[in-house]
Protein backbone atom coordinates (compact mmCIF):
# COMPACT_ATOMS: atom_id res chain seq x y z
CA UNK A 1 0.00 0.00 0.00
CA UNK A 2 1.34 3.41 -0.93
CA UNK A 3 0.13 6.70 0.47
CA UNK A 4 0.19 9.80 -1.75
CA UNK A 5 3.08 12.20 -1.19
CA UNK A 6 2.66 15.48 0.63
CA UNK A 7 0.42 18.03 -1.06
CA UNK A 8 2.09 20.57 -3.39
CA UNK A 9 3.47 23.61 -1.62
CA UNK A 10 1.20 26.62 -1.93
CA UNK A 11 2.52 30.03 -0.95
CA UNK A 12 0.78 33.28 -0.16
CA UNK A 13 1.72 36.61 1.32
CA UNK A 14 -1.83 37.35 2.40
CA UNK A 15 -1.92 38.71 6.00
CA UNK A 16 -4.81 40.06 8.11
CA UNK A 17 -4.25 43.55 9.61
CA UNK A 18 -3.20 43.76 13.24
CA UNK A 19 -5.50 45.85 15.34
CA UNK A 20 -4.44 47.84 18.36
CA UNK A 21 -7.25 46.36 20.42
CA UNK A 22 -5.91 42.85 19.91
CA UNK A 23 -2.43 43.91 21.00
CA UNK A 24 -3.86 45.38 24.19
CA UNK A 25 -5.86 42.22 24.82
CA UNK A 26 -2.74 40.11 24.30
CA UNK A 27 -0.95 41.82 27.17
CA UNK A 28 -3.38 40.17 29.58
CA UNK A 29 -2.32 36.64 28.72
CA UNK A 30 0.57 34.62 30.13
CA UNK A 31 2.68 32.93 27.52
CA UNK A 32 4.39 29.74 28.40
CA UNK A 33 7.77 29.25 26.77
CA UNK A 34 9.03 25.78 26.29
CA UNK A 35 12.15 24.04 25.21
CA UNK A 36 12.09 20.47 24.04
CA UNK A 37 14.98 18.11 23.96
CA UNK A 38 14.38 15.29 21.53
CA UNK A 39 16.54 12.56 20.22
CA UNK A 40 16.70 9.29 18.42
CA UNK A 41 16.55 6.36 20.82
CA UNK A 42 19.74 5.02 19.21
CA UNK A 43 23.31 6.15 19.96
CA UNK A 44 25.84 6.61 17.12
CA UNK A 45 24.33 4.27 14.56
CA UNK A 46 27.22 2.01 13.73
CA UNK A 47 29.18 0.78 16.73
CA UNK A 48 31.65 -1.89 15.80
CA UNK A 49 33.18 -1.77 19.29
CA UNK A 50 30.63 -0.93 22.00
CA UNK A 51 31.89 1.93 24.16
CA UNK A 52 31.45 2.19 27.91
CA UNK A 53 29.14 5.13 28.70
CA UNK A 54 29.68 7.44 31.65
CA UNK A 55 27.58 7.18 34.80
CA UNK A 56 27.41 10.58 36.47
CA UNK A 57 23.98 12.07 36.78
CA UNK A 58 21.21 13.90 38.57
CA UNK A 59 17.47 13.44 38.67
CA UNK A 60 15.21 15.06 36.10
CA UNK A 61 11.48 15.77 36.13
CA UNK A 62 8.94 13.53 34.45
CA UNK A 63 8.15 14.33 30.81
CA UNK A 64 5.05 16.39 30.11
CA UNK A 65 2.91 16.92 27.01
CA UNK A 66 3.83 20.08 25.11
CA UNK A 67 1.40 22.08 22.99
CA UNK A 68 0.52 25.69 22.33
CA UNK A 69 -1.63 27.21 25.10
CA UNK A 70 -4.87 28.80 23.92
CA UNK A 71 -3.62 32.20 25.11
CA UNK A 72 -0.71 31.91 22.70
CA UNK A 73 -3.10 32.34 19.79
CA UNK A 74 -3.57 35.94 20.91
CA UNK A 75 0.04 36.58 21.93
CA UNK A 76 2.21 39.26 20.33
CA UNK A 77 4.00 38.06 17.23
CA UNK A 78 7.39 37.58 18.91
CA UNK A 79 5.94 35.46 21.70
CA UNK A 80 3.90 33.30 19.37
CA UNK A 81 6.96 32.80 17.20
CA UNK A 82 8.92 31.64 20.24
CA UNK A 83 6.32 28.91 20.75
CA UNK A 84 6.16 27.71 17.15
CA UNK A 85 9.63 28.42 15.79
CA UNK A 86 11.92 27.00 18.48
CA UNK A 87 15.17 25.42 17.31
CA UNK A 88 13.87 22.00 18.37
CA UNK A 89 11.04 22.14 15.81
CA UNK A 90 10.82 22.43 12.05
CA UNK A 91 11.13 26.10 11.17
CA UNK A 92 7.99 27.91 10.04
CA UNK A 93 5.81 24.86 10.60
CA UNK A 94 2.96 23.92 12.93
CA UNK A 95 0.57 21.02 13.47
CA UNK A 96 -3.08 22.02 13.70
CA UNK A 97 -5.93 19.77 14.85
CA UNK A 98 -9.65 20.47 14.53
CA UNK A 99 -12.63 19.61 16.69
CA UNK A 100 -14.80 17.88 14.10
CA UNK A 101 -14.98 16.97 10.42
CA UNK A 102 -16.84 20.15 9.50
CA UNK A 103 -14.24 22.36 11.17
CA UNK A 104 -11.48 20.40 9.42
CA UNK A 105 -13.10 20.86 6.00
CA UNK A 106 -13.57 24.57 6.62
CA UNK A 107 -9.90 24.99 7.40
CA UNK A 108 -8.78 23.06 4.30
CA UNK A 109 -10.93 25.37 2.21
CA UNK A 110 -9.55 28.59 3.69
CA UNK A 111 -5.92 27.65 4.43
CA UNK A 112 -4.42 29.16 1.28
CA UNK A 113 -6.28 32.42 1.68
CA UNK A 114 -5.15 32.54 5.31
CA UNK A 115 -1.51 32.45 4.23
CA UNK A 116 -0.92 28.83 5.30
CA UNK A 117 0.62 26.09 3.17
CA UNK A 118 -0.67 22.57 3.78
CA UNK A 119 2.37 20.28 3.75
CA UNK A 120 0.69 17.11 4.99
CA UNK A 121 -2.65 15.80 6.19
CA UNK A 122 -3.82 13.05 8.54
CA UNK A 123 -7.50 12.99 7.67
CA UNK A 124 -8.31 10.32 10.25
CA UNK A 125 -7.07 12.65 13.00
CA UNK A 126 -8.37 15.89 11.43
CA UNK A 127 -4.81 17.17 11.67
CA UNK A 128 -2.61 19.07 9.22
CA UNK A 129 1.03 20.02 8.98
CA UNK A 130 1.26 23.59 7.76
CA UNK A 131 3.97 25.98 6.72
CA UNK A 132 3.75 29.73 7.06
CA UNK A 133 5.66 32.84 6.02
CA UNK A 134 4.27 35.03 8.79
CA UNK A 135 3.40 33.95 12.31
CA UNK A 136 0.34 36.18 12.19
CA UNK A 137 -1.28 33.83 9.69
CA UNK A 138 -1.77 31.21 12.41
CA UNK A 139 -2.57 33.75 15.09
CA UNK A 140 -5.24 35.46 13.02
CA UNK A 141 -6.86 32.21 11.90
CA UNK A 142 -7.10 30.97 15.48
CA UNK A 143 -8.64 34.23 16.61
CA UNK A 144 -11.17 34.30 13.80
CA UNK A 145 -12.04 30.58 13.94
CA UNK A 146 -11.30 29.73 17.57
CA UNK A 147 -14.25 27.34 17.81
CA UNK A 148 -12.76 25.15 15.07
CA UNK A 149 -9.45 24.38 16.78
CA UNK A 150 -8.69 21.39 19.01
CA UNK A 151 -4.92 21.95 19.22
CA UNK A 152 -1.99 23.82 17.73
CA UNK A 153 1.67 22.98 18.33
CA UNK A 154 5.13 23.10 16.84
CA UNK A 155 6.21 20.24 14.60
CA UNK A 156 8.78 18.84 17.02
CA UNK A 157 11.92 17.22 15.65
CA UNK A 158 12.94 13.70 16.60
CA UNK A 159 16.75 13.86 16.60
CA UNK A 160 19.86 13.44 18.71
CA UNK A 161 20.96 16.71 20.35
CA UNK A 162 23.01 17.03 23.53
CA UNK A 163 22.17 14.60 26.30
CA UNK A 164 19.51 15.64 28.83
CA UNK A 165 20.25 15.41 32.59
CA UNK A 166 21.10 11.90 33.77
CA UNK A 167 20.12 9.54 36.54
CA UNK A 168 22.46 8.60 39.38
CA UNK A 169 23.76 5.13 38.57
CA UNK A 170 26.48 2.88 39.88
CA UNK A 171 29.50 2.41 37.63
CA UNK A 172 29.18 -1.02 36.03
CA UNK A 173 31.19 -3.08 33.59
CA UNK A 174 28.91 -3.85 30.66
CA UNK A 175 29.12 -7.20 28.87
CA UNK A 176 28.24 -7.26 25.14
CA UNK A 177 25.92 -9.93 23.77
CA UNK A 178 27.40 -10.17 20.26
CA UNK A 179 25.28 -12.77 18.42
CA UNK A 180 23.72 -14.38 21.50
CA UNK A 181 20.64 -12.20 22.04
CA UNK A 182 18.19 -14.91 21.03
CA UNK A 183 19.77 -17.51 23.30
CA UNK A 184 19.66 -14.94 26.11
CA UNK A 185 15.90 -14.61 25.53
CA UNK A 186 15.33 -18.36 25.41
CA UNK A 187 14.43 -18.16 21.70
CA UNK A 188 16.06 -21.45 20.77
CA UNK A 189 15.07 -24.49 18.74
CA UNK A 190 12.81 -24.37 15.69
CA UNK A 191 11.54 -20.81 15.16
CA UNK A 192 10.53 -21.26 11.53
CA UNK A 193 6.85 -20.54 12.24
CA UNK A 194 7.31 -17.79 14.80
CA UNK A 195 5.38 -14.72 13.67
CA UNK A 196 3.58 -16.41 10.77
CA UNK A 197 0.56 -14.36 9.70
CA UNK A 198 1.65 -11.34 11.77
CA UNK A 199 2.80 -7.99 10.39
CA UNK A 200 5.33 -5.86 12.27
CA UNK A 201 5.57 -2.25 11.12
CA UNK A 202 9.02 -0.67 11.47
CA UNK A 203 8.77 3.13 11.68
CA UNK A 204 12.35 4.12 11.08
CA UNK A 205 14.88 5.05 8.39
CA UNK A 206 13.65 2.43 5.92
CA UNK A 207 14.55 -1.24 5.52
CA UNK A 208 16.88 -2.78 2.94
CA UNK A 209 14.47 -5.38 1.59
CA UNK A 210 17.26 -7.01 -0.45
CA UNK A 211 19.15 -8.19 2.62
CA UNK A 212 18.85 -12.01 2.68
CA UNK A 213 17.89 -11.99 6.36
CA UNK A 214 14.41 -10.78 5.32
CA UNK A 215 13.79 -13.53 2.74
CA UNK A 216 11.38 -11.44 0.67
CA UNK A 217 9.04 -10.56 3.55
CA UNK A 218 9.37 -6.75 3.39
CA UNK A 219 6.83 -4.37 1.91
CA UNK A 220 6.98 -0.60 2.10
CA UNK A 221 4.62 2.27 2.79
CA UNK A 222 5.34 5.88 1.80
CA UNK A 223 4.16 8.57 4.22
CA UNK A 224 6.09 11.34 2.52
CA UNK A 225 9.67 10.37 3.41
CA UNK A 226 10.11 7.85 0.59
CA UNK A 227 10.28 4.07 0.60
CA UNK A 228 13.94 3.12 0.61
CA UNK A 229 16.70 3.87 3.12
CA UNK A 230 19.23 6.49 2.11
CA UNK A 231 22.95 6.00 1.66
CA UNK A 232 24.00 7.82 4.84
CA UNK A 233 25.51 5.74 7.66
CA UNK A 234 22.51 6.43 9.89
CA UNK A 235 20.19 5.02 7.23
CA UNK A 236 21.07 1.48 8.28
CA UNK A 237 19.20 1.98 11.56
CA UNK A 238 15.85 0.74 10.23
CA UNK A 239 17.42 -2.34 8.64
CA UNK A 240 19.11 -3.22 11.93
CA UNK A 241 15.90 -2.78 13.88
CA UNK A 242 13.87 -4.89 11.44
CA UNK A 243 16.44 -7.71 11.49
CA UNK A 244 16.23 -8.00 15.28
CA UNK A 245 12.46 -8.28 15.07
CA UNK A 246 12.22 -10.74 12.20
CA UNK A 247 15.57 -11.61 10.60
CA UNK A 248 16.16 -15.18 9.53
CA UNK A 249 19.89 -15.44 8.72
CA UNK A 250 22.29 -16.81 11.31
CA UNK A 251 24.47 -13.68 11.22
CA UNK A 252 21.53 -11.26 11.63
CA UNK A 253 18.86 -13.28 13.42
CA UNK A 254 15.55 -12.00 14.74
CA UNK A 255 12.86 -13.46 16.95
CA UNK A 256 9.89 -13.84 14.59
CA UNK A 257 11.45 -15.40 11.51
CA UNK A 258 8.12 -15.87 9.69
CA UNK A 259 6.62 -12.44 10.40
CA UNK A 260 5.92 -9.94 7.64
CA UNK A 261 7.69 -6.59 7.83
CA UNK A 262 6.03 -3.31 6.87
CA UNK A 263 8.73 -0.68 6.42
CA UNK A 264 7.47 2.86 7.02
CA UNK A 265 10.26 5.36 6.53
CA UNK A 266 9.75 8.37 8.81
CA UNK A 267 13.20 9.99 8.67
CA UNK A 268 14.47 12.44 6.07
CA UNK A 269 17.83 12.30 4.30
CA UNK A 270 19.42 14.15 7.23
CA UNK A 271 18.28 11.41 9.61
CA UNK A 272 15.73 13.66 11.31
CA UNK A 273 12.05 12.97 11.78
CA UNK A 274 9.27 14.99 13.34
CA UNK A 275 6.22 14.33 15.45
CA UNK A 276 3.76 14.79 12.57
CA UNK A 277 5.53 12.28 10.32
CA UNK A 278 5.76 9.71 13.11
CA UNK A 279 2.06 10.17 13.88
CA UNK A 280 1.23 9.83 10.20
CA UNK A 281 3.28 6.64 10.07
CA UNK A 282 1.43 5.19 13.07
CA UNK A 283 -1.95 5.85 11.47
CA UNK A 284 -0.84 4.49 8.09
CA UNK A 285 0.62 1.33 9.65
CA UNK A 286 -2.60 0.67 11.56
CA UNK A 287 -4.66 1.21 8.41
CA UNK A 288 -2.38 -1.19 6.52
CA UNK A 289 -3.14 -3.96 9.01
CA UNK A 290 0.02 -4.00 11.13
CA UNK A 291 -0.70 -5.71 14.44
CA UNK A 292 2.59 -4.50 15.97
CA UNK A 293 4.26 -1.11 15.40
CA UNK A 294 7.89 -0.70 16.44
CA UNK A 295 9.24 2.82 17.00
CA UNK A 296 12.93 3.01 17.87
CA UNK A 297 12.90 6.81 17.84
CA UNK A 298 11.80 9.32 20.43
CA UNK A 299 11.79 12.78 21.88
CA UNK A 300 11.35 14.38 25.28
CA UNK A 301 8.02 16.03 24.56
CA UNK A 302 4.70 15.18 22.99
CA UNK A 303 1.73 16.95 21.44
CA UNK A 304 -1.87 16.24 20.54
CA UNK A 305 -1.04 14.69 17.17
CA UNK A 306 1.06 11.88 18.68
CA UNK A 307 -1.49 11.27 21.42
CA UNK A 308 -4.27 11.01 18.84
CA UNK A 309 -2.23 8.68 16.62
CA UNK A 310 -1.52 6.31 19.51
CA UNK A 311 -5.20 6.28 20.37
CA UNK A 312 -6.11 5.61 16.73
CA UNK A 313 -3.77 2.63 16.46
CA UNK A 314 -4.55 1.03 19.81
CA UNK A 315 -8.31 1.24 19.32
CA UNK A 316 -7.80 -0.68 16.07
CA UNK A 317 -5.92 -3.47 17.80
CA UNK A 318 -2.34 -2.48 17.04
CA UNK A 319 0.30 -2.64 19.77
CA UNK A 320 3.02 0.02 19.78
CA UNK A 321 6.46 -0.95 21.09
CA UNK A 322 8.96 1.85 21.60
CA UNK A 323 12.54 2.38 22.78
CA UNK A 324 12.90 4.05 26.18
CA UNK A 325 15.89 6.20 25.18
CA UNK A 326 19.66 6.14 25.62
CA UNK A 327 20.36 9.14 27.82
CA UNK A 328 20.67 7.61 31.29
CA UNK A 329 17.75 9.83 32.25
CA UNK A 330 15.01 9.26 34.82
CA UNK A 331 12.40 9.85 32.16
CA UNK A 332 11.49 8.03 28.97
CA UNK A 333 11.30 9.46 25.50
CA UNK A 334 7.94 9.74 23.78
CA UNK A 335 6.15 7.69 22.56
CA UNK A 336 7.65 5.20 25.06
CA UNK A 337 6.55 7.46 27.94
CA UNK A 338 2.90 6.95 26.97
CA UNK A 339 1.24 4.32 29.18
CA UNK A 340 -0.52 2.78 26.15
CA UNK A 341 2.87 1.94 24.62
CA UNK A 342 5.15 -0.98 25.55
CA UNK A 343 8.33 0.83 26.57
CA UNK A 344 11.60 -1.09 26.45
CA UNK A 345 14.89 -0.55 28.29
CA UNK A 346 18.25 -2.21 27.66
CA UNK A 347 20.28 -4.85 29.51
CA UNK A 348 23.63 -6.47 28.81
CA UNK A 349 24.68 -10.11 28.50
CA UNK A 350 24.40 -10.77 32.26
CA UNK A 351 21.11 -8.98 32.73
CA UNK A 352 22.46 -5.69 34.09
CA UNK A 353 20.63 -2.52 33.18
CA UNK A 354 22.89 -0.79 30.67
CA UNK A 355 24.02 2.52 32.12
CA UNK A 356 22.71 4.59 29.20
CA UNK A 357 19.21 3.08 29.33
CA UNK A 358 16.53 5.51 30.51
CA UNK A 359 14.53 4.69 33.64
CA UNK A 360 11.14 5.77 34.86
CA UNK A 361 7.82 4.58 36.25
CA UNK A 362 6.49 4.15 32.70
CA UNK A 363 9.15 1.56 31.80
CA UNK A 364 7.48 -1.78 31.13
CA UNK A 365 10.18 -4.29 30.19
CA UNK A 366 13.88 -4.70 29.39
CA UNK A 367 15.68 -6.66 26.66
CA UNK A 368 19.20 -7.00 25.21
CA UNK A 369 20.66 -3.70 24.05
CA UNK A 370 24.45 -3.78 24.41
CA UNK A 371 26.86 -5.06 21.78
CA UNK A 372 24.01 -6.68 19.83
CA UNK A 373 24.80 -8.05 16.36
CA UNK A 374 22.41 -7.15 13.56
CA UNK A 375 22.14 -6.19 9.87
CA UNK A 376 23.01 -2.77 8.41
CA UNK A 377 23.46 -1.12 5.01
CA UNK A 378 24.75 -3.12 2.03
CA UNK A 379 24.30 -6.42 3.87
CA UNK A 380 26.83 -5.43 6.53
CA UNK A 381 26.74 -6.99 9.99
CA UNK A 382 27.50 -4.66 12.90
CA UNK A 383 27.39 -4.54 16.68
CA UNK A 384 25.09 -1.87 18.10
CA UNK A 385 24.18 -0.41 21.48
CA UNK A 386 20.86 1.08 22.41
CA UNK A 387 17.26 0.64 23.43
CA UNK A 388 16.58 0.85 19.68
CA UNK A 389 17.87 -2.73 19.56
CA UNK A 390 15.88 -3.77 22.63
CA UNK A 391 12.46 -2.68 21.35
CA UNK A 392 12.31 -4.85 18.18
CA UNK A 393 13.24 -7.94 20.20
CA UNK A 394 10.05 -7.32 22.18
CA UNK A 395 8.06 -6.60 19.02
CA UNK A 396 9.23 -9.87 17.48
CA UNK A 397 8.40 -11.75 20.67
CA UNK A 398 4.84 -10.41 20.62
CA UNK A 399 4.52 -11.68 17.05
CA UNK A 400 5.86 -15.10 18.08
CA UNK A 401 3.32 -15.47 20.90
CA UNK A 402 0.48 -14.36 18.61
CA UNK A 403 1.40 -16.90 15.95
CA UNK A 404 1.53 -19.70 18.53
CA UNK A 405 -2.02 -18.88 19.65
CA UNK A 406 -4.00 -17.14 16.87
CA UNK A 407 -6.80 -16.33 19.31
CA UNK A 408 -4.62 -13.74 21.02
CA UNK A 409 -4.63 -10.06 20.14
CA UNK A 410 -1.37 -8.16 20.21
CA UNK A 411 -2.27 -6.68 23.60
CA UNK A 412 -3.07 -10.15 24.97
CA UNK A 413 0.21 -11.52 23.62
CA UNK A 414 2.05 -8.71 25.36
CA UNK A 415 0.22 -9.58 28.60
CA UNK A 416 1.59 -13.13 28.29
CA UNK A 417 5.13 -11.81 27.87
CA UNK A 418 4.69 -9.38 30.76
CA UNK A 419 3.63 -12.25 33.02
CA UNK A 420 6.65 -14.37 32.06
CA UNK A 421 9.51 -11.90 32.48
CA UNK A 422 12.57 -12.60 34.59
CA UNK A 423 12.32 -10.49 37.73
CA UNK A 424 15.35 -8.18 37.84
CA UNK A 425 16.65 -5.42 40.05
CA UNK A 426 14.39 -4.72 43.01
CA UNK A 427 11.74 -7.40 43.64
CA UNK A 428 8.67 -6.83 41.48
CA UNK A 429 8.15 -3.99 39.01
CA UNK A 430 10.68 -1.16 39.25
CA UNK A 431 11.78 1.91 37.31
CA UNK A 432 15.06 0.41 36.08
CA UNK A 433 13.81 -2.86 34.56
CA UNK A 434 10.04 -2.43 34.39
CA UNK A 435 8.31 -5.78 34.89
CA UNK A 436 11.62 -7.53 34.32
CA UNK A 437 13.72 -8.93 31.49
CA UNK A 438 12.03 -10.43 28.44
CA UNK A 439 11.96 -14.26 28.42
CA UNK A 440 10.25 -15.38 25.22
CA UNK A 441 11.30 -19.00 25.83
CA UNK A 442 9.24 -19.10 29.02
CA UNK A 443 6.29 -17.44 27.27
CA UNK A 444 6.31 -19.92 24.40
CA UNK A 445 6.56 -22.96 26.71
CA UNK A 446 4.15 -21.73 29.39
CA UNK A 447 1.61 -24.46 28.63
CA UNK A 448 4.13 -27.32 28.89
CA UNK A 449 2.80 -29.28 31.90
CA UNK A 450 6.16 -30.96 32.47
CA UNK A 451 8.32 -27.84 32.58
CA UNK A 452 10.16 -27.25 35.88
CA UNK A 453 12.42 -24.21 36.05
CA UNK A 454 13.23 -22.60 39.42
CA UNK A 455 15.70 -19.75 39.01
CA UNK A 456 17.73 -17.14 40.85
CA UNK A 457 16.34 -13.98 39.31
CA UNK A 458 18.13 -11.16 41.05
CA UNK A 459 20.62 -9.95 43.64
CA UNK A 460 19.53 -6.54 44.86
CA UNK A 461 20.84 -4.29 47.62
CA UNK A 462 18.06 -2.57 49.58
CA UNK A 463 19.73 0.62 50.81
CA UNK A 464 16.77 1.51 53.03
CA UNK A 465 17.26 -1.65 55.09
CA UNK A 466 20.97 -2.38 54.53
CA UNK A 467 20.21 -5.86 53.27
CA UNK A 468 20.73 -8.01 50.20
CA UNK A 469 17.57 -9.32 48.55
CA UNK A 470 17.87 -12.60 46.66
CA UNK A 471 14.88 -13.11 44.37
CA UNK A 472 13.90 -16.71 43.57
CA UNK A 473 11.37 -17.28 40.79
CA UNK A 474 9.42 -20.29 39.51
CA UNK A 475 9.51 -20.09 35.71
CA UNK A 476 7.88 -23.45 35.19
CA UNK A 477 4.32 -24.75 34.87
CA UNK A 478 4.39 -26.82 38.09
CA UNK A 479 4.68 -25.86 41.77
CA UNK A 480 8.16 -26.36 43.21
CA UNK A 481 8.97 -27.59 46.73
CA UNK A 482 12.08 -28.36 48.75
CA UNK A 483 14.43 -25.76 47.30
CA UNK A 484 17.37 -24.36 49.26
CA UNK A 485 19.66 -21.44 48.51
CA UNK A 486 23.38 -21.39 49.39
CA UNK A 487 24.74 -17.85 49.86
CA UNK A 488 28.55 -17.55 49.94
CA UNK A 489 30.32 -14.30 50.84
CA UNK A 490 33.41 -13.24 52.80
CA UNK A 491 34.50 -16.88 53.09
CA UNK A 492 31.27 -18.02 54.76
CA UNK A 493 28.31 -19.91 53.34
CA UNK A 494 24.78 -19.86 54.71
CA UNK A 495 21.88 -21.97 53.52
CA UNK A 496 18.28 -20.79 53.52
CA UNK A 497 15.11 -22.71 52.77
CA UNK A 498 12.98 -21.47 49.89
CA UNK A 499 9.22 -21.62 50.49
CA UNK A 500 7.00 -23.51 48.05
CA UNK A 501 6.46 -21.53 44.85
CA UNK A 502 3.42 -21.69 42.59
CA UNK A 503 3.98 -21.39 38.81
CA UNK A 504 5.16 -17.86 38.02
CA UNK A 505 5.57 -16.92 41.67
CA UNK A 506 8.61 -15.29 43.27
CA UNK A 507 9.96 -15.01 46.78
CA UNK A 508 12.70 -12.94 48.40
CA UNK A 509 15.39 -14.28 50.75
CA UNK A 510 17.24 -11.71 52.86
CA UNK A 511 20.79 -11.39 54.16
CA UNK A 512 21.84 -8.34 56.25
CA UNK A 513 24.84 -6.35 55.01
CA UNK A 514 27.35 -5.43 57.72
CA UNK A 515 28.58 -1.87 58.14
CA UNK A 516 32.11 -2.82 57.10
CA UNK A 517 30.88 -3.83 53.64
CA UNK A 518 29.14 -0.47 53.22
CA UNK A 519 32.44 1.41 53.48
CA UNK A 520 34.94 -1.15 52.21
CA UNK A 521 37.23 -0.34 49.29
CA UNK A 522 37.00 -4.03 48.37
CA UNK A 523 33.25 -4.78 48.43
CA UNK A 524 32.26 -8.44 48.84
CA UNK A 525 31.10 -10.78 46.11
CA UNK A 526 27.90 -12.76 46.66
CA UNK A 527 27.72 -16.20 45.08
CA UNK A 528 24.42 -18.04 45.25
CA UNK A 529 23.44 -21.58 44.29
CA UNK A 530 19.86 -22.84 44.09
CA UNK A 531 19.58 -26.51 45.04
CA UNK A 532 16.71 -28.63 43.74
CA UNK A 533 15.52 -31.93 45.26
CA UNK A 534 16.97 -35.16 43.89
CA UNK A 535 15.02 -36.37 40.88
CA UNK A 536 13.82 -32.95 39.72
CA UNK A 537 14.47 -32.44 36.00
CA UNK A 538 15.30 -28.74 35.79
CA UNK A 539 14.64 -27.32 32.31
CA UNK A 540 17.38 -24.69 32.67
CA UNK A 541 19.92 -25.44 35.40
CA UNK A 542 22.13 -22.58 34.17
CA UNK A 543 19.93 -20.07 36.02
CA UNK A 544 20.50 -21.84 39.36
CA UNK A 545 23.75 -19.97 40.00
CA UNK A 546 24.43 -16.26 40.17
CA UNK A 547 27.30 -14.03 41.30
CA UNK A 548 27.39 -10.31 41.90
CA UNK A 549 29.72 -7.80 43.48
CA UNK A 550 28.15 -5.63 46.13
CA UNK A 551 28.11 -1.98 45.08
CA UNK A 552 27.78 0.36 48.06
CA UNK A 553 25.49 3.35 47.56
CA UNK A 554 27.09 6.62 46.49
CA UNK A 555 27.38 9.27 49.17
Amino acid sequence: MKLPPADPVLTSTCMSPRHLSLRILALGFVVFGWLVFVRSAFPPPRLLSPAQPSATAFRTPAPVPTAMPLAAAFAPDAQLEALLAATDARANEATLAFKDAAAYRRFLARARAAGLTIIGQIDALRTVRVGYDRITSIRDDRITHAADYADAAANILFRAPENPPKADRADLTQIPLHNTSLAFLGATGDRSTWGRGITIAILDSGVNALDPTFSGRVRTLDVGAGNLPGSETSSGHGTGVAALAAGVSSDAPGVATAANILSVRVTAADGLSDIFTVARGIVAAADAGAQIINISLGGYSTTHVLDAAIDYATTRGALIVAAAGNDQATQLTWPAADTRVVSVGAVDAIGQQVTFSNSGPQLQVSAPGYGVQTAWLDQQRVSVNGTSASAPLVAGSVAAVMSADPRLTAAQAWAVLAATTNDAGAPGTDSDYGRGILNVGWAMSRHDPTRVDPAISSHHFDATKNQMDFVIQNRGALPVFGLTLDIATNGFTTTQRVPALAPGASTVLILPVDQKSLTSDDPPIYRTTLNTPIGVNDADPSNNQKSSRFTPPKK
